[in-house]
């Protein structure tokens, strides 16, 4: 049986065409659940935390949370330990509650005030204009550790003092929240409707964390910063040309989409190819094969590379901040891959923007190649059933039904995108393959 959402019978009954899903497991079920209390549940957890820490027994548990851990006294500055975890998990919390309630309550009024009615492109705005939000405030923080820094343009710089196992308080925390903020994203995408990128995504968040991580706890946080900065500088201007699509401003979007080619090229292919080359070049000149141990004023070495321990020696800094810690061409060329796996990822993506671009220009339309969508709105085991519902109280020609105000009095609800980004699909064809990123106005 076939026919549009809604029918109306011989009988006077309306006809709901639904989804039924046939293998919505209970996981399934918690994580449709956890999204749609995002808000309450990251706010309450919070709210207890602080709660238990105005208890003067519960502080030297709950202010790591809060606060940053490790400080030295004699150094003015941060070290490196496990009860970092606590704040990461904190900003796990406090960005998944802010992107949901920022989404809800600032993001999708605002789009609905600048005319954009679907669910799906409301949805779509708000998601991207949290990222512009996001990066607007950490690239800024980034940028500007990175201009006040010793190793401003200069890449040679980046390795010295190594091993400096002891930070600022601002480096380490906007490592620990750019940490978290990666960590969420994780999180996102998996409890979420994934996107037709859903696996190119998951792979290059996983990337970044362990470079994010392994720079930290490697005492490399200042090549971890200025990568981030490069990174994320690209990341302001794609979300303000989606958004600007959404609100159909056609001719600054196209601007920004040109300003985001170019800040792309730029950023993650030249300056940081740049900082590869550095990786490869300047450390084997300035950080000889050498290893140390201890913290702060307490470090010993350099020693001798262990040869009786394979390669595990590597692993030892990423759960012990104070053993072994050492550098050579092994620790090298394991850092210089992953971040040539992140090259090349970008790599792939930049060859796909270039086809958006030339269907801009040539008039043709454009495809994001990190789509924006969900993947198919219906599963291969998914079906479609027709449910009655209670008639309507007047017989009236089937043009002339109103439907939003029939589904107000007979409490019927649409099943259609949250406005956290979840999709429960069931009322529409299949999506295109990819999302759209051109700067023209859709139409259906």
């Amino acid at each position: 049986m076939n026919g549009p959402l809604y029918m109306q019978a011989s009988n006077k009954a309306v006809i709901v065409r639904r989804v039924k899903r046939k293998g919505d497991s209970p996981w399934r079920q918690l994580m449709r659940w956890f999204v749609e209390n995002q808000i309450g549940f990251s706010f309450n957890l919070i709210a207890l935390l602080f709660l238990a820490h105005g208890m003067t027994r519960a502080r030297p548990y709950t202010g790591k949370y809060f606060t940053l851990s490790y400080f030295n006294p004699q150094t003015g500055e941060y070290a490196l330990g496990r009860d970092d975890g606590y704040l990461i998990l904190f900003c796990v919390l406090l960005f998944t509650g802010l992107r949901a309630a920022s989404m809800e309550y600032l993001l999708a009024p605002f789009a609905k005030a600048c005319g954009i009615e679907k669910r799906k492109d409301i949805t779509r705005f708000s998601e991207q204009a949290w990222l512009l939000m996001y990066y607007s405030v950490f690239w800024t923080l980034g940028a500007y550790i990175y201009f006040t820094s010793p190793y401003y343009l200069n890449l040679t710089e980046l390795w010295t003092q190594w091993p400096n196992r002891e930070i600022s308080g601002l480096m380490k925390g906007y490592m620990l929240a750019q940490l978290g903020f990666w960590v969420q994203q994780i999180l996102v995408i998996n409890i979420e409707e994934r996107r037709k990128d859903h696996w190119q995504m998951f792979t290059h968040h996983i990337v970044t964390i362990s470079l994010i991580f392994a720079s930290y706890r490697y005492g490399l946080t200042r090549v971890g910063n200025l990568v981030l900065v490069l990174m994320d500088v690209v990341d302001l201007f794609l979300p303000a040309a989606k958004c600007l699509k959404y609100m159909g401003y056609t001719t600054i979007c196209d601007v920004m989409f040109g300003v985001f080619m170019v800040s792309w090229l730029f950023a993650r292919h030249l300056f940081y190819l740049m900082v590869c080359w550095s990786v490869y070049h300047h450390t084997a000149i300035l950080m000889p094969d050498s290893c140390y141990t201890g913290i702060g004023t307490n470090v010993v070495g350099p020693l001798k590379v262990p040869t009786d321990r394979g390669v595990m020696y590597m692993f030892e800094p990423l759960w012990d901040s104070k053993g072994l810690v050492c550098y050579n061409d092994t620790v090298r060329w394991t850092f210089l891959s992953m971040l040539l796996f992140l090259q090349a990822l970008t790599i792939m993506w930049f060859c796909l923007i270039i086809r958006v671009a030339h269907r801009v220009i040539t008039g043709v339309g454009s495809d994001d190649p990190r789509s924006d969508d969900e993947v198919d709105d219906l599963d291969d085991e998914d079906e479609i059933v027709y449910e009655e519902v209670a008639p309507l109280e007047e017989e009236v020609g089937v043009d002339e039904i109103d439907l939003k105000n029939w589904e107000r009095r007979a409490g019927v609800t649409r099943q259609a995108s949250t406005s956290t980004g979840v999709s429960l699909p069931g009322h529409s064809d299949r999506k295109e393959l990819l999302g759209r990123i051109g700067c023209e106005k859709q139409v259906d």
